[in-house]
Order: C-alpha cells, then sequence, then structure tokens
C-alpha cells in the first residue's frame, strides 16, 4: 500500500521537466503509464463498509477470552480499514499494475539470476498428491512424496559430481551455513575445529556473516589484477589453524575461477576443505561438475540455477551436497532407500549436526525444482550455454562504451563500471534509474564491492537475442545521454508515477504504520526530499547468495 506524494504536488515540476528534456525516440520498449493513481486502502475507508461476510459456525460457539485468556483477546484491530468487496479488488488491482515483473521483461539483476518460472512447475506442485499432503502423514502414505525427494537428490548429485546431499536448508545463506557447520562437525571429530576461514574478496557477501554465525574468524584475500583469487597468496594463509576456504565459481565478477583443482590441492594438503558457494550454478550445470575439481562441500540456489520462485523473502532452497567424508555429518531426518525401493526418513545418527530446518525442507520449492530439471533433462547444459551466450552477447556489444574492469572471459553475468560516464557525473545507479525509462529493470548496483560503481548484469537463459538486442539499444542510448546530455540521465526516472526517492532516508527512517493524525510534508518540504535523493552517492547494497 504505496501513496504517491508526489503527484499533486509536482505536477507543474513534471511538465516544466518534461517541457525541458524531450522523450528520447530510441525508448522502444516502454510508454508512459496510463492507469490511475492510487491512495492508500485506510483512506477509502468508510465505517459500516463490508467486503465479506462469514459464514455461520459450524461447530458450538466459544467465549475468546476464556479460551484464550483474557491477556491474549483483542477487541478489535484499531483504524481496520472498512471498505466494500469491489474497493478492494480494484485498490489491490491497480496497485499491481505498478510492479515491474519477469512476466513482463528482463531482470537484468546480477547475482541474484531472476530467470523466467516456467509454468510447468507450477503446474506440478498443484497437483493432488503433491499440493495436498501433510509432512507428518504415515510415510507408508507419502511414498511418492518422497520419491520425489530421492530423484531431486540423485538429480543433484549427478549434476554437481558430489556423494551425498541435504534438501533441508531453506535458502543458500542457511545452505552456507549447514556446509560450515558439517566442516565444523568433521574436523571436532579429527580433534581440531580450527579457528579460520579463507574468504575472496569476490565471493558472495553472505559467506563473511556465514563464517561468523558459525564460529569462525574471517580472513580476505585479495583477488590477483585479472580477478581471479591470489593462488600464491593462498598458500601462504593456509595454515593448521584454517578450517576452509569459502570460494564463488563463478565468481561475482562472473569469472571462472580456473585454478579450482590446484586451490584444492593446496587445502587438503594442511587438512583444511574446500567450500564452493553454488549461487552462480547455473553457468556450470551440465558443463562442469564441482565435485569433479576438488569441492568438498558446496550449496545450490534452487531459486536461481532451477528456478523455482525468487524474492519476497522466500519460500526458498538451499540445498547442501558433499563428499563422503561429510556424509556422517548431515542434518536429520535423512531420506534412505530400504528393501524393495521402500523409502523412509531416518530421524537419528550419531553424528548429526541436527535439524536445520523442519520436517524435509520447503516441499513445494524442491518439487518445482525438480520439474524443471526433468524438463529440460540433458539439455540442461543448454540452458547453460544459453545464459553464458547471452551475457556474453551483451558483453561484446557494450565493452568499450561501459569501462571492462576485467577482460577475462564472462560467465553467466558480465561486471562493468561506471569510470567512463563518472567523467561527466553520470554514476551506475543514474543509469540503473534510466534504465527504467526504457522499461527495463535496474541492473545490480555497486556490487560486487570489488569494482567501484559496479554494473552487473546478467540476462540468464530466459531472454531471447530481441529482448537482449532491446537492452543494449537502451544502454547505448543511456550511455549517448550521459555524454552528451547528462542531466536528462542523473535526473532519471522520468515516466515513473513517483520519481527518484531517498533511498537512504527511506531505509535509516522507515514509516511502516499508517498514522492519521502525522503532518502531511508541504509540497516545498517534498520537492526538496526528491532533490536532495538526485545527488545521493548510491548505497552499495549487497546481494544474499
Amino acid at each position: 500500500m504505496i501513496r504517491d506524494e508526489h503527484l499533486e504536488s509536482d505536477k507543474g515540476a513534471f511538465t516544466e521537466r518534461n517541457d525541458r528534456i524531450q522523450v528520447n525516440k530510441k525508448i522502444k520498449k516502454a510508454a508512459r503509464h496510463t492507469s490511475q493513481s492510487e491512495g492508500l486502502i485506510f483512506e477509502k475507508s468508510s465505517p459500516g463498509k463490508r467486503a465479506f461476510e462469514l459464514p455461520p459456525l459450524d461447530v458450538p460457539s466459544s467465549d475468546p477470552a476464556k479460551t484464550l485468556g483474557a491477556n491474549h483477546r483483542r477487541e478489535g484491530v484499531e483504524a481496520f480499514p472498512e471498505v466494500s468487496e469491489i474497493e478492494v479488488l480494484r485498490h489491490f488491482t491497480r496497485l499491481s499494475t505498478w510492479n515491474f515483473a519477469i512476466d513482463l521483461g528482463m531482470y537484468p539483476l546480477g547475482s541474484c539470476t531472476m530467470k523466467y518460472n516456467p509454468r510447468v512447475n507450477e503446474f506440478v506442485a498443484r497437483l493432488d498428491g503433491i499440493a495436498t499432503e501433510h509432512p507428518l502423514q504415515p510415510q507408508e502414505l507419502s511414498q511418492g512424496c518422497l520419491k520425489i525427494l530421492w530423484l531431486l537428490e540423485q538429480c543433484l548429485l549427478e549434476i554437481t559430481g558430489m556423494d551425498a546431499i541435504t534438501l533441508q536448508p531453506a535458502a543458500g545463506a542457511q545452505g552456507e551455513l549447514t556446509g560450515l557447520l558439517l566442516i565444523r562437525a568433521y574436523l571436532e571429530k579429527q580433534g581440531n575445529a580450527r579457528k579460520k576461514v579463507l574468504i575472496p574478496d569476490s565471493a558472495h557477501g553472505t559467506n563473511p556473516a556465514t563464517a561468523v554465525i558459525a564460529g569462525y574468524e574471517v580472513e580476505n584475500i585479495k583477488s590477483e589484477s585479472h580477478g581471479q583469487i591470489d593462488v600464491e597468496k593462498l598458500r601462504e594463509l593456509v595454515t593448521e589453524d584454517v578450517a576452509a576456504l569459502m570460494i564463488t565459481n563463478p565468481s561475482t565478477l562472473g569469472i571462472f575461477e580456473e585454478r579450482i583443482p590446484e586451490i584444492a590441492e593446496i587445502l587438503h594438503a594442511k587438512g583444511a576443505l574446500l567450500y564452493m558457494d553454488g549461487a552462480n550454478m547455473n553457468a556450470l550445470a551440465g558443463v562442469a561438475r564441482p565435485g569433479d575439481l576438488g569441492v568438498d562441500v558446496m550449496h545450490l540456489n534452487l531459486h536461481k540455477t532451477f528456478s523455482t520462485p525468487h524474492g519476497g523473502g522466500g519460500p526458498g532452497a538451499g540445498p547442501v551436497a558433499m563428499k563422503k567424508i561429510l556424509e556422517p555429518f548431515r542434518p536429520v531426518p535423512i531420506l534412505v532407500e530400504k528393501e524393495g525401493g521402500r523409502l523412509v526418513l531416518e530421524p537419528v545418527r550419531p553424528h548429526s549436526i541436527g535439524k536445520i530446518k523442519a520436517f524435509s525442507g520447503n516441499f513445494g520449492v524442491l518439487v518445482r525444482a525438480l520439474a524443471y530439471i526433468l524438463a529440460y533433462g540433458p539439455g540442461i547444459r543448454q540452458a547453460t550455454e544459453d545464459a553464458v551466450l547471452n551475457a556474453n552477447y551483451i558483453r561484446k556489444h557494450l565493452e568499450g562504451v561501459y569501462d571492462l574492469p576485467y577482460s577475462l572471459p564472462s560467465m553467466h553475468e558480465v561486471v562493468f563500471s561506471d569510470a567512463i560516464q563518472k567523467k561527466n557525473g553520470v554514476n551506475t545507479m543514474d543509469i540503473a534509474k534510466r534504465l527504467i525509462d526504457y522499461g527495463f529493470h535496474p541492473y545490480t548496483t555497486a556490487f560486487p564491492l570489488i569494482v567501484p560503481g559496479a554494473l552487473m548484469i546478467e540476462p540468464t537463459e530466459s531472454e531471447s537475442k530481441e529482448e537482449c538486442d532491446l537492452f543494449i539499444d537502451a544502454m547505448l542510448s543511456i550511455a549517448e545521454e550521459a555524454a552528451a546530455t547528462p542531466d536528462i540521465v542523473k535526473t532519471a526516472p522520468h515516466t515513473t508515477r513517483v520519481r527518484r526517492l531517498d533511498e537512504v532516508g527511506a531505509a535509516r527512517n522507515p514509516i511502516l504504520r499508517w498514522d492519521p493524525s502525522r503532518p502531511e510534508k508541504t509540497p516545498a518540504q517534498k520537492k526538496h526530499d526528491i532533490t536532495d535523493a538526485k545527488h545521493r552517492e548510491p548505497t552499495p547494497v549487497t546481494p544474499t547468495a
């Protein structure tokens, strides 16, 4: 429920600005949005309106105060909106027209991998006997669901080249934690859990936090001049105190770490293990198997590589695959095949790290991932190759127009910087905001942190050549604007219903509750907020794994 506080007060400024700034005729994808403005649902409220009447109770009524206890009983919800059914329907329908979605166009968010979720995934996940089953029903009645989990495990083990897997973790970051807890349990059984985890500066941003939560100190390794891990520096840092190296491959630069087998040997020689952040496995699936390269444990982001729903805080899935040495420590319950192919969930293992999540993970998400894998079959290699092709196609057309700080071959994503545009006062955030006017969701800005002013672009395999060409044309046009009329880019977006906001102020002082007594800002204050936001440097936001 977001109210556009700027439309009325800024009509004059909006008209004046459009007189000054000609609409770029090169914008082929987007046009001005014509949907209606929208107030808050609270502002539509009138006493006595009803949208829905509950049916009569089919059980004996009871006194809530007696059943729940007086301390847990509220008389009502203060200021709860009273609106009619059609008002509710129109309100949320109009709000939905303000959103951008993968169903409307490309999400070139590097690192996040916002690929299309095929509809077959949703169809399968909604089938009777899949969507309706309860995790506490007898396992004899759940053989079909357990077979789905078993088959997914076998597929993921084949794709990763690992020996064992757990489907429990609910996200990539939880998968990271699970992997490190497996390493800690293994090393503790050896007699020394060790103290440090090494993490390259090109790794995903959640890795250091995960290591600390797992009880380790973090030591950073700077990349060498080509964006690869500095292997010679690694040799110096791997001591008897090091438990593991957490490496993202391909890295957040979109570059494949070429010396992985050598890195694994260096670690193993000192009794340390190699953890691979598999969030970028969509660049490797069907082409290279981390287990064959010496990786000991890794997580997979099913919402990235295998197209399950992504965003909104979940539900997610971050399975962890591992080598045999870590298998005894897997989270329980563990799916096991018995005589005659009967499947059971074993609740007890003497060396297990315990439960990571309730039951066996987010079942509906796991179903979607299996549907995606089975739909592709061996063709999952083509999905990987298409993702790499799309990223390199975009790179080839934008190289030289935008600065490319690392020249090694790109995998599934390409990372430019704003160094060329910065000469005219245009930064990565300005370019991203201007991209909205061209009908695209912005790319990932200011990440990875080792590239100042980063533009991180990932088209995924979902996008056609036509869509990639439209994106390329938009980026080339914005580069021209940044050179000739930078003010157009620095003040973008121009065609959205809400112009550029003070994102730093909104993050630090969010207003999350509607208060009718809160005084409205004057038009002058609102205009000052917008103007002030235009001159802020972008705030780096580290994507989660």
